[in-house]
C-alpha cells in the first residue's frame, strides 16, 4: 500500500531552516594559541626546571688544557676582570673574610642563615640561581634589605662551559632579570656553577669568563671552600671554612640545594670565632675594594624581571594544577572502569535469570516498524528485506522524507507485502517520525535506520521487556558490519566497549539516556503523551529517552535486541556523524537539566546520568588533550619510566574492559589488537568532537545538517517470508546473513539529516 502525505510548512524556529549556522571558525584559532601557550610554559618550566638542576658546586669531569688561561690569572687573585681584554684579579685584604653563599635562596635555609649573620652583625655575598629567586623573590628582597650583596650563580645551575654561547647569554640574562623584578637592582658579580679555585680554570672555563665580562660581568671564585655540600659533619665544616695565617679569604658556602644544617651550625661557631681572632667580615666588593656592583635596575629591567617572575610562578601553579587533573583523572578512570566492569557482571547475570522467569508473558503482539529515510537508497531494500525477515508480527511504515535518489520509488518497486511507504515533504527525521507514528497501528513500535539491518528474531526480542508495564523504551544493541580497515575496527571496539558497557551500567541505574535511532522501541502511548519526537535538538533520540525518563518511563537495555549498521567509513565522515551526534547530546543535556533537581525516575536521570554524560562524555575529554601535553611533558623532563608505565597501565586497563565487553557480546576479541593505535589517532578525534562541539554551543552557533557517504554494505536476507501471525508465540530463531559485508557497489552521498 502506498500513502502520499504533505507536511505542512513547519513552525516558525522549527525544521530545517532552523539548522542554519555560523560557524565559530575563530575556536581553532583560539584552541591553537591555548596549545601553542601551554606547550611554551611546558617547556619553560622544563628547561627552568628539570633540565640541569642543582647539585653541588664540584667539578663535573676532568680539569682539560688551560693553554689560553693567562699566568696572572691561574696565580691571581679570586675576582676577576676584563677577561676579554687585559685581565687582572684582585685579591682579598689581608684579615678580611668575605662569606659567600652558592645556590640560593632557599625558603628554609636562607632565613636561618641570614638570621645568624644579623644576630652577629656580619654582611655576605649570596650568589643566587635564577630560578629560586623566582621561586621566592621575597627574600632576594630581604638579602638586599639587610645591606647583603647579590651576585647571579646563573639561572638554572649548568656547567656553563659545556653550553653554546647563546646559552650561556640567555642563562645569565634572565638570572639578572630575576634579580631586577624581584629586589628591583642589577648586579655585576658572577659565579659560574661547579667553579672553584684560581688553579682549576681550564680553557672552556675561560671562554666562559670572557663572554661573563663582554657582558658586564666580573667573576668571583672562592680561596676556602667549607665542602658543606658533602654534609661532612660541623667539625669538618669549620675546619674547611677556617683562613689559614693572616690571610684574607672567600669562603664558598651554599644556603640551598640539600641539608643546610651543618652550614648554620658553622656559622655560629666560626663567625664569633674569627671575629675573636681579629678577622673582620665584609661583601666581596669591600673585601678586595672594588666599587659597589650593584646598582639600582632601570625601569625596564624592573618590568620585565617582574613579568619573568609572574609568568615562571604562573607555570608553576600550572604544572601543579596539570598533575593535579591528570591524576585524578588516571583515579576517575580507574573508578569508572570497576565500576563499569561490575555493573555489566551484575547486568548479565540479571538478565540471564531475568531470560530464564522472562519480563512476564511472552509478548506476542504485532509490532509498527517505523523506517525514516532521506535518500537511502544504497541500503534501503537491505533494511526492509530485513524487517521482513522477523520472526515477529510486524507492519513496515517507510517515512521518504523528500528523498532525491528515489529511496521512495525503490521501496515501492520491491512490492514486498506489509510494507507502506508514506512520502512527505523533507522535514527532517523528527518529523518522519512523527509522521509514521501516526500512522502506526500498533501499540509498540520500533524504530529503526534506513543504513540498518535486523536480525530475524530482533524486534520479538526487543519488544519482551515490555512485559513489565513500567517500560517505555527499550534500547537495542547496535553493531558495526563494516569493520574492514583501522577506522571499521576502532568503531567496532567503541561500539562494543564503549556504548554497550555504559548503557548496562545506565540499565542498572536506572538512568538510561539514550535509545539509539539504529534500534529502538517505544511504547506509542508514552510517545504520544510526550507530544512525539521533538525536533528542537539534533540528538532527537537522546531528547526522546530523557523525556521518557522524566515522565517516569523505565528505559532498559536489551542486548540480545542486535542490529547491524554502516558506520562512517572515513575520517570525515566520521567527523560529521560525532559533531552532530555531540553536539545533539550538549543541546538535550541542557534542555533537561532541570531533572538535576527532581525526584522520582527524573532525579535519577538528572544525578545518575547527566552527570556520567558531563564527567566523561564532556569535562574529561575537555581536558585530554592537557592531560597528553603534560605526559609529552613527562616524557622530556620528568621520568619517562614512569609515564610510560602510566600509559601501559591504562592501555592494559582498557583491553581488559575490551576483552570482557567483547565476551559479553560475543565478538571475537581480534580487534582488540588495534587498540594501542587508537590511542593516537581515534582517541584524539572523539577528543577534538567534543572540544568543537562544545565550543559551537557556547557561541550560540547552529551546527548544520550534516553529509554522509554511504557504502551499501550491508546484506540483504534471502526472499521475504509471509508475515508472522500475531498469534505465534513462540517463534523459531532464524539468522539474517548479514554477517559479512557484500562487495561494496558505487557509492552514493546522500544528506544525513538525523
Amino acid at each position: 500500500m502506498t500513502e502520499r502525505r504533505r507536511r505542512t510548512t513547519p513552525p516558525r524556529g522549527r525544521g530545517r531552516s532552523r539548522t542554519r549556522q555560523i560557524t565559530p571558525r575563530t575556536h581553532w584559532l583560539l584552541l591553537s594559541v591555548l596549545a601553542v601557550t601551554l606547550s611554551t610554559a611546558l617547556l619553560l618550566q622544563g628547561y627552568t626546571h628539570h633540565m640541569f638542576g642543582i647539585t653541588s658546586d664540584d667539578t663535573t669531569g676532568p680539569r682539560g688544557r688551560s693553554a689560553t688561561v693567562p699566568g696572572g690569572v691561574i696565580h691571581g687573585g679570586p675576582v676577576i676582570a676584563d677577561a676579554a681584554t687585559s685581565a687582572h684579579t684582585a685579591r682579598v685584604k689581608a684579615r678580611t673574610i668575605a662569606l659567600t653563599f652558592d645556590d640560593g635562596p632557599d625558603p628554609v635555609w636562607t632565613p636561618r642563615i641570614l638570621d645568624v649573620l644579623r644576630r652577629n652583625h656580619v654582611h655576605a655575598t649570596f650568589f643566587v640561581v635564577g630560578t629560586q629567586a623566582v621561586a621566592h623573590p621575597e627574600l632576594v628582597r630581604r638579602i638586599v634589605a639587610e645591606g647583603h650583596q647579590i651576585g647571579i650563580h646563573t639561572f638554572t645551575h649548568p656547567d656553563l662551559s659545556r653550553l653554546a654561547p647563546w646559552q650561556r647569554s640567555l642563562e645569565l640574562r634572565e638570572t639578572q632579570l630575576a634579580v631586577a623584578g624581584a629586589a628591583g637592582v642589577t648586579t655585576a658579580l658572577l659565579r659560574p656553577p661547579y667553579s672553584s679555585g684560581n688553579a682549576a680554570l681550564d680553557d672552556a672555563d675561560w671562554s666562559v669568563l670572557k663572554q661573563a665580562d663582554t657582558a658586564g660581568y666580573v667573576t668571583v671564585l672562592a680561596t676556602r671552600d667549607a665542602e658543606d655540600w658533602r654534609r661532612p659533619g660541623l667539625p669538618r665544616v669549620l675546619t674547611n671554612a677556617s683562613p689559614r695565617g693572616r690571610a684574607g679569604e672567600i669562603v664558598l658556602m651554599h644556603d640551598a640545594g640539600g641539608d643546610r644544617s651543618q652550614t648554620v651550625a658553622a656559622l655560629d661557631v666560626l663567625v664569633p670565632r674569627l671575629k675573636a681572632q681579629g678577622f673582620r667580615f665584609a661583601t666581596v666588593s669591600d673585601a678586595v675594594g672594588m666599587a659597589s656592583p650593584v646598582r639600582t635596575a632601570s625601569t625596564g629591567d624592573h618590568l620585565q624581571g617582574l613579568a619573568l617572575i609572574r609568568l615562571l610562578q604562573a607555570g608553576d601553579w600550572l604544572v601543579w594544577l596539570l598533575g593535579v587533573l591528570m591524576y585524578a583523572a588516571g583515579v576517575i578512570s580507574v573508578l569508572r572502569a570497576a565500576v563499569v566492569l561490575i555493573a555489566a557482571r551484575r547486568h548479565r547475570r540479571l538478565r540471564t535469570g531475568r531470560r530464564s522467569r522472562a519480563w512476564g508473558p511472552p509478548v506476542t503482539e504485532p509490532v509498527s516498524v517505523i523506517v525514516p529515510a532521506y535518500n537511502e537508497s544504497a541500503g534501503i531494500e537491505a533494511a526492509v528485506r530485513s524487517l521482513l525477515a522477523s520472526d515477529h508480527p510486524v507492519e513496515i511504515i517507510v517515512v521518504d522524507d523528500g528523498s532525491t535518489d528515489g529511496t521512495a520509488d525503490l521501496v515501492e518497486s520491491l512490492r514486498l507485502p506489509g510494507v507502506r511507504v508514506i512520502r512527505q515533504r523533507n522535514a527532517g527525521k523528527p518529523a518522519a517520525l512523527n509522521t509514521g507514528l501516526a500512522a502506526a497501528s500498533c501499540d509498540l513500535v520500533v524504530m529503526v535506520d534506513g543504513d540498518t539491518v535486523f536480525e530475524s528474531d530482533t524486534v520479538r526480542t526487543i519488544v519482551q521487556p515490555f512485559a513489565d508495564p513500567r517500560v517505555g523504551a527499550v534500547s537495542g544493541n547496535a553493531k558495526v558490519v563494516n569493520r574492514g580497515g583501522l577506522l571499521g575496527r576502532w568503531q567496532h571496539i567503541e561500539y562494543v566497549v564503549g556504548f554497550n558497557l555504559d548503557r548496562r551500567l545506565f540499565d542498572l541505574a536506572e538512568c538510561m539516556p539514550t535509545v539509539p535511532g539504529a534500534v529502538g522501541a517505544f511504547r506509542r502511548r508514552a510517545l504520544l503523551e510526550l507530544g512525539g519526537v521533538s525536533d528542537v535538538t539534533l540528538a532527537e533520540d537522546t531528547d526522546l529517552t530523557m523525556a521518557l525518563c522524566r515522565a517516569g518511563w523505565r528505559v532498559v537495555y536489551e542486548e540480545g535486541a542486535v542490529a547491524w549498521t554502516e558506520a562512517p567509513a572515513s575520517l570525515n565522515a566520521l567527523w560529521r556523524q560525532r559533531y552532530r551526534w555531540c553536539y545533539g547530546t550538549l543541546q538535550a543535556m541542557w534542555k533537561h537539566r532541570g531533572a538535576l533537581v527532581q525526584r522520582g525516575a527524573a532525579g535519577k536521570l538528572g544525578r545518575r546520568g547527566l552527570l556520567y554524560l558531563l564527567l566523561f562524555q564532556v569535562l574529561l575529554p575537555l581536558l585530554a588533550p592537557v592531560v597528553d601535553i603534560f605526559a609529552l611533558y613527562g616524557l622530556l623532563f620528568l621520568d619517562p619510566v614512569r609515564i610510560v608505565g602510566l600509559w601501559l597501565a591504562f592501555l592494559v586497563l582498557q583491553l581488559v574492559m575490551g576483552l570482557y565487553a567483547f565476551r559479553l557480546d560475543g565478538e571475537r576479541p581480534g580487534p582488540l589488537w588495534s587498540l594501542p593505535l587508537q590511542q593516537f589517532v581515534y582517541r584524539q578525534l572523539m577528543y577534538l568532537v567534543v572540544i568543537q562541539s562544545v565550543f559551537t554551543a557556547v557561541s550560540g552557533s547552529r551546527l548544520r545538517w550534516q553529509r554522509m557517504e554511504r557504502y551499501g554494505s550491508l546484506q540483504a536476507p534471502g526472499p521475504a517470508p509471509s508475515p508472522v501471525p500475531a498469534s505465534a508465540a513462540d517463534p523459531v530463531r532464524a539468522q539474517v546473513p548479514v554477517t559479512a559485508p557484500a562487495p561494496a557497489p558505487a557509492r552514493h552521498e546522500t544528506t544525513q539529516w538525523y
